[in-house]
């Protein structure tokens, strides 16, 4: 399982204006890609299948070449995450890269690797923003990022940090930890960091059932957020939660790219193997053909960065997924 929140970053005016004019004029390139760094990740959370406990770190200059593809094809916004990304001693090496040929950079961290050092190096390396996920106050075996473990790190990123910092807190890992996500909030705001709230989805993408509580919280944070405003995301979420589809057109494989650990380009982190096709031979007309390959898992889909790279295009042509719900700005 994995938690889904909003992933696009806050930028620069000048970077958010080139991103919004290919949104516009460019349908054929892609917005956002999510590069795996490493599989390896430092933590176990037990609900989470983005990682292991073996694999190396993925050489740098492999990771480079795969920059330099994507700025080939036009990509605007890159991710970096694992794994857990700083697990890597490359990272800041590929962030750097990256703002040279243009992008927009953003990393997904569990925070527990982050020290005045490597936050300085990331300031020089040129990084946008940073996401951490935040699962509740007090660590247990289910996961250990909380505020108990990860509140000086918290205060690191506040003396420190450059760059945007955003604090995603994640609904449907249990009922015990839902006014957990409060306090995290408070506490993300406290430091002057963005708050975002996901919910739990399951290996195959699907929307984890939420209590009555975990609803209340949900759109208590929502509405505290402001999130309701970007992207109409509330509404694709809230669908979701009564079990009724979203009409939606997603663009996997055309303005959302997952590359995985082996560079193999997927609709996104819960399903791989579709088109799998090696990124260095990924081509204009491979987005091209996956920007208008309907899918059909789209109508229940809770991959929240797939969705929001795709909304820019909601009001284009065919193809478009049916549903009672339609998604508008």
């Amino acid at each position: 399982m994995a938690a889904a929140g909003p992933c696009m970053a806050r930028a620069q005016f000048s970077d958010m204006a080139r991103y919004v004019a290919t949104a516009l004029l460019e349908p054929h390139r892609p917005l956002l890609a999510h590069l795996v760094v490493t599989r390896y990740c430092n933590l176990d959370c037990t609900y989470c299948n983005e990682f292991d406990k073996v694999s190396k770190p993925i050489a740098a200059e492999v990771l480079l070449a795969r920059v330099d593809r994507l700025a080939e094809l036009g990509t605007r916004v890159l991710t970096l995450t694992g794994g857990e990304p700083l697990t890597n001693p490359a990272h800041e090496a590929v962030i750097a890269h990256a703002r040279s040929r243009g992008m927009i950079v953003t990393t997904i961290t569990n925070g527990f690797l982050m020290t005045r050092e490597r936050i300085e190096a990331m300031n020089a390396a040129g990084l946008n923003a940073l996401q951490i996920s935040i699962d509740g106050v007090e660590p247990d075996e289910v996961s250990k990022k909380t505020l108990k473990s990860l509140r000086g790190k918290l205060q690191l990123l506040a003396d420190h940090a450059e760059f945007a910092v955003n604090i995603n807190s994640v609904l449907g890992i249990s009922e015990e930890r839902t006014q957990d996500a409060i306090e995290v909030a408070e506490v993300a705001r406290g430091h002057g960091f963005s708050h975002t709230v996901g919910v739990m989805h399951d290996d195959s993408g699907s929307l984890a059932p939420l209590s009555p509580t975990q609803r209340a919280v949900y759109a208590r944070l929502m509405h505290e957020g402001g999130i309701p405003h970007r992207f109409n995301y509330w509404t694709f979420q809230r669908n979701l939660m009564d079990g009724r589809p979203n009409r939606w057109r997603c663009r996997a494989g055309g303005r959302y790219l997952y590359i995985c650990e082996d560079g193999l380009v997927h609709y996104c982190s819960q399903r791989r193997g579709a088109p799998a096709i090696p990124l260095e031979i990924y081509s204009r007309d491979d987005v091209a053909r996956e920007y208008a390959t309907v899918k059909a898992c789209a109508p229940f889909c809770t991959v929240s960065c797939v969705h929001q790279a795709s909304f820019a295009d909601n009001w284009r042509a065919q193809p478009r997924q049916d549903g009672p719900a339609q998604l508008v700005a």
